[in-house]
Formats: structure tokens, C-alpha cells, sequence
């Protein structure tokens, strides 16, 4: 039986900005039907901004798709800002895109960081959320930060954890996430781009079910670099701004009568099956996919059969 695979490369029939705090102005797109399906694609990072891949999940003759570069992230400005930029701030800001665009509810997908927003946004608005579509699941529970940052990850792929860990003095190296948010956030421009760089090489080193060097040029490309790393590694020093260290599972209740679909790869070693299997255990309704070939790249062939799979299942909820 054949896969599915991406649609075919799509630019976007509109693109826009909106101003949403004193500081902050975000870039969005939009893509497709303007008469379909509304959907929101949610991207990960934190600090990512879009690719244009993303916009292909979706039958541009069926949804009316946006996609929104986070606070800091790509043509959003400032570039790679902290200030004003935690996960609440983003969940409130996809509700003022969603009123500025006069959609009333729509279909949610994100993957990695991009599913831990899309499941803050719905329990905090689930009347305006159709559906939840989500892969590479992150619950932004403490020990998933050991896992990727201190224990874990690490036996793995340990040539990669020594490459992260080498540009970190040895007497720093029991807290890898501060180390790097004490160079990300300092005054040395030259060390900032250093340590953002090699923040990002960590993960996309690690993101492939096999080694892609396409991947790896893509997020050490500066601007890129800089707000993945700045952004990426300030949420995880703060916890991702975390109301309590399990708040998803402790609130998830509140998307009971969401459907929620879950793509998620088997051999994904940034977001480990747990947490996808965790929240199926809550909410038992959800529809949980594990991908035997899968790994934490949406781009993986599995991973778009399924993922696309999920957005044909929901264009007409």
C-alpha cells in the first residue's frame, strides 16, 4: 500500500503582520483555499519560524492553512527577542491572529515545541478549536529537559553530546542548560552565535531517523541559529514558563471533546514515545499513532503518510 506524501510546493495566497504587544510584531501567512478548512500550523523550537515544507501537510484545495512565525522567530520582530516572550504570551497571540483573521475555529497542528503550544492553546480555548493534530509530543515536564539536556539523549548519541558539551568549561558542564543560557544571553556577540549554533547542531543532529546534512545546514544558518538558540534555550531554563511541572496532564481534561490525533515516531529520541503515551492515558479518546520507522523529523517518510493522513481524517470536522 503506498504512502502519502507532501503536496505539491505552495507560496502563500497572502501574507501579513500584526502588531501584538508594545515590543513584539508577528509574521504571519496564509495558504490554500481562503474558503476552506481554517487551520493553524504551529511550529517547533521554540524559535524555528516557518519552513516552507510546513505549508504541504495540507490539500490546498481543502483548507485555508496559517502559518505564524512565534514571537522572535523568522520575519517576526525583533529577531530572536526574549522579552515578552513565554508560552502564554504565544497561546494569547494565536488567539489575536485567529480574531484578526475573523475565523471563528480551526484545525491545530504542531510538532515538538509546536505540540506543547498546541495543547496550551487548546485547553485554554477549546471553543475555538476544531481538532488537534500533533507529532513529536513534548509535555514540558522537568524530566524531559534531563532527558535531552542532562541524561539520556547523551547515551544515545554520545559523539554529538561531547561536541555540545565541549564548548562548556568542564566545572559548568552538571548544568548544560545554564551554561548555555549564560552565553546565549551575554554580551559577546561572537560567543552568542558560537553557542547558538552549537545549541542547534545538538538536536538537529539528533532529530533524523538517519543523518540528513541538509537539516543540519538549515539550523546553522545564523539568523536561524539565533533565534532557535536564544529562544529554544531560555524556555527550557525557565521550565517553558510551565504553571506547574505536569500542567498539560493536569488540564488536559479541558480538550476531553477535542479530537486529537498524535502522530508519533517510535525511534523519536528528542520527544520520546512517554509523553505521547502519557497523554493517551488521560485522554483515552485521542487517537495514538506510532510510527515504526518514525523519528522526531515530521519530514520522515512514515511521519508525512500519517501526518497527512491526519489533516485528509480532519478537513471536515
Amino acid at each position: 500500500m503506498s504512502r502519502h506524501i507532501l503536496y505539491p510546493p505552495i507560496e502563500p495566497y497572502a501574507t501579513g503582520r500584526l502588531k501584538v504587544s508594545d515590543l513584539h510584531e508577528i509574521f504571519y501567512e496564509e495558504v490554500g483555499n481562503p474558503n476552506g478548512q481554517p487551520a493553524v500550523f504551529l511550529h517547533g523550537g521554540p524559535g524555528v519560524g516557518i519552513i516552507p515544507d510546513y505549508r504541504r501537510f495540507f490539500d490546498p484545495q481543502k483548507y485555508r492553512v496559517v502559518l505564524v512565525d512565534q514571537r522572535g522567530s523568522g520575519r517576526s520582530t525583533p529577531h530572536a527577542e526574549l522579552r515578552e516572550n513565554t508560552t502564554w504570551d504565544l497561546v494569547e497571540d494565536l488567539e489575536k491572529v485567529r480574531r484578526h483573521l475573523g475565523i471563528d475555529r480551526w484545525v491545530v497542528l504542531g510538532g515538538s515545541w509546536g505540540s506543547t503550544l498546541a495543547l496550551c492553546y487548546a485547553i485554554s480555548h477549546p471553543a475555538h478549536v476544531k481538532g488537534v493534530i500533533i507529532r513529536g509530543v513534548f509535555l514540558a515536564r522537568p524530566s524531559e529537559t534531563v532527558w535531552t539536556h542532562k541524561f539520556g539523549m547523551s547515551e544515545i548519541y554520545p559523539d554529538e553530546w561531547v561536541r555540545f558539551q565541549s564548548l562548556i568549561p568542564e566545572a559548568e558542564r552538571d548544568d548544560m542548560v545554564k551554561a548555555y543560557y549564560v552565553r546565549l544571553t551575554g554580551e559577546d556577540k561572537e560567543l552568542q552565535l558560537k553557542a547558538a549554533q552549537a545549541w542547534d547542531r545538538w538536536e538537529s543532529a539528533t532529530m533524523c531517523l538517519f543523518p540528513d546534512p541538509a537539516t543540519l545546514e538549515v539550523f546553522e544558518e545564523p539568523q536561524r541559529a539565533l533565534s532557535v538558540g536564544r529562544i529554544e534555550c531560555a524556555y527550557t531554563y525557565h521550565d517553558f514558563f510551565m504553571k506547574s511541572d505536569n500542567w498539560i496532564l493536569e488540564n488536559a481534561s479541558a480538550m476531553r471533546n477535542i479530537p486529537l490525533r498524535m502522530v508519533q515516531g517510535r525511534y523519536d529520541v528528542i520527544c520520546p514515545v512517554r509523553a505521547a503515551w502519557d497523554l493517551h492515558q488521560v485522554l483515552p479518546n485521542s487517537d495514538l499513532r506510532i510510527i515504526p520507522d518514525g523519528s522526531h523529523s515530521p519530514l520522515d517518510d512514515g511521519m508525512i503518510d500519517q501526518l497527512v493522513q491526519a489533516t485528509i481524517d480532519f478537513q471536515t470536522l
